[in-house]
């Protein structure tokens, strides 16, 4: 694998490269080595966070990790991501398309679903009337929801928008 490592706010060290690559390295065993991983370590006041994402053909494989200390968090992140190469499996890997970035053996070796399938028990209807960005927050906040789905007046697109951290607003748009 090819390690592109950012820092922000922090001075990536010999000692936390290191650590990254023993680590992270461990994933190594999925993925062929021309794959590219991206590393962001971040300091924000009390907050250590790492960001590893890896992209695939077709599929992006992403976690991030915050604690109190860089090295607990990449311990953190390399967890999750090894629990989701192997509860999604069979869904990230289509054998003609996302095979070049994983190894043989992890496309042929069958894992244990330690997790349930995923079930949709409730499926919800409403009608989408035309409103902007700004109105679709408002009726967020209304509703107590963290996110919410609507036609763009501007666009006549589905969007959504969503609460970030710090109190501030995201708006997803679809692109073709």
């Amino acid at each position: 694998m090819r390690y592109i490592i950012t820092g922000r706010n922090i001075d990536v060290t010999e000692g936390l490269k290191s650590a990254i690559y023993d680590k992270i390295g461990k994933l190594e065993r999925y993925f062929t080595e021309d794959t590219e991983v991206h590393v962001t370590l971040s300091v924000e006041k009390e907050r250590q966070k790492i960001e590893i994402t890896i992209p695939v053909k077709g599929n992006i494989i992403r976690s991030e990790q915050t604690s109190n200390d860089m090295y607990v968090s990449i311990d953190l992140v390399e967890e999750i991501i090894e629990r989701q190469l192997k509860k999604y499996k069979h869904k990230i890997v289509d054998k003609q398309q996302a095979s070049p970035n994983f190894t043989q053996e992890f496309i042929e070796k069958d894992y244990e679903d330690d997790d349930e399938e995923i079930k949709i028990i409730r499926t919800k209807r409403f009608g989408m009337k035309p409103m902007y960005p700004e109105d679709a927050c408002i009726q967020m906040d209304l509703l107590g929801h963290n996110f919410f789905v609507f036609l763009n007046a501007e666009t006549e697109e589905v969007n959504v928008v969503y609460k970030r951290k710090g109190n501030t607003y995201g708006l997803i748009e679809p692109e073709f």
